[in-house]
């Protein structure tokens, strides 16, 4: 039997929370104000206000409280998914895991009233389906991949709540946000199916089957490939040819190597291959 290494506590909370996707976030969302909303391009960047400050953080911790709810309820599945990574019951106590989950979601929503009401109910919605995605929806076949898609684009839209300004740009990179997340999501359940399959979860792959499964996501990627060029007509400058030559040739090795893909270790590539097609997008954002 494997021996488990000791972590210290510090360790094993930054796991559960998934330390380097809140900062991905975190990055995402200044950038979005300083080059989105505001439009001040590298030499208005400085010290933000406290507003987005308690933006930021408040959509940081409901996001960290989904993170532990998750995996709270995922033991099981996790223990047959990917064992050497479950914190929950091996260096953290379950009761612990709750106790986080609760304490972050409501400091999470006391600085989201701090900032507006709307930002508020925006927030405690995103909590909302945050833990009903994890108790149940994630269970569903595509239900649990859009709620998830649609909660990475708000993470972005939510901003908009703090100010207004160019929300159409926002907007957009929402849009983003939503499909390589959808893409990303599915392609994590094709990763997840043996666990998925002997605890009675009903995701896509289980259903239709993998081969199926990819056609979905052909249709997908086809679909994102078609928004990306049609910023030619709206933008027709630097952003659009950065999305050309790094989004688009990304997306295209995405695709040749799903048609390929048959095993859990590629399917995990290919998850972390879209992560970075998300973080090629996000920089794309200096350039809009």
């Amino acid at each position: 039997m494997k021996t488990l290494p000791n972590r210290p506590f510090w360790w094993a909370f930054l796991q559960l929370i998934r330390w380097n996707n809140l900062l991905i976030i975190a990055f995402t969302q200044y950038l979005a104000y300083y080059q989105l909303i505001i439009n001040q391009g590298f030499e208005g960047w400085g010290t933000p206000p406290w507003g987005l400050v308690f933006c930021i953080v408040a959509t940081l911790c409901i996001a960290a409280a989904g993170y532990v709810i998750n995996d709270y309820y995922d033991i099981k599945i996790d223990n047959i998914n990917k064992p050497d990574k479950v914190i929950i019951g091996r260096y953290i106590a379950r009761r612990e895991a709750i106790i986080f989950n609760f304490s972050l979601n409501c400091i999470g929503l006391f600085l989201a009233w701090k900032v507006s009401f709307y930002f508020f109910l925006a927030s405690l919605t995103c909590a909302f389906f945050l833990w009903l995605y994890s108790n149940y929806l994630k269970r569903l076949p595509v239900i649990g991949n859009i709620v998830i898609a649609l909660l990475s684009a708000m993470s972005l839209l939510i901003i908009s709540f703090y100010n207004a300004l160019n929300w159409h740009l926002v907007a957009m990179f929402g849009l983003f946000a939503f499909f390589i997340s959808f893409i990303r999501e599915i392609i994590k359940d094709m990763e997840d199916i043996r666990g998925d399959a002997r605890f009675g979860c009903k995701t896509l792959p289980i259903l239709w089957g993998i081969r199926r499964t990819k056609r979905v996501i052909y249709v997908l990627l086809l679909s994102f490939s078609i928004l990306i060029l049609s910023t030619f007509f709206t933008f027709y400058d630097y952003f659009t040819l950065y999305l050309y030559i790094s989004v688009l040739p990304a997306l295209l090795v995405l695709t040749y190597q799903l048609m390929y893909a048959d095993r859990k270790k590629k399917f995990r590539e290919l998850s972390q291959l879209c992560k970075l097609i998300m973080i090629l997008g996000i920089l794309s954002m200096l350039l809009a």
